[in-house]
């Protein structure tokens, strides 16, 4: 399948990397946010609960969309 846009092709492997960059960034976002999460508490001794909601926002969606294409398949 080839997608026209704006008189460039998208084909399958440019979809595939957007959705696996996509996917990697998701994971490195939660954990820069559970990391800072950790460094301000164990450091500073401040609860950013922004920054744990974040954190586990990203994790609770990742699993739960894993679990739905688990299931769906």
């Amino acid at each position: 399948m080839r997608i026209p846009i704006l008189g460039i092709t998208i084909d399958e492997r440019f979809l595939s990397h957007r959705r696996r960059s996509t996917s990697i960034a998701s994971v490195v976002g939660g954990w820069v946010a559970i990391g800072l999460f950790a460094y301000r508490y164990f450091v500073g001794g401040v609860w950013s609960w922004d920054l744990f909601a974040v954190g586990a926002t990203i994790a609770v969606v990742k699993l739960v969309l894993l679990t739905w294409y688990l299931l769906t398949d």
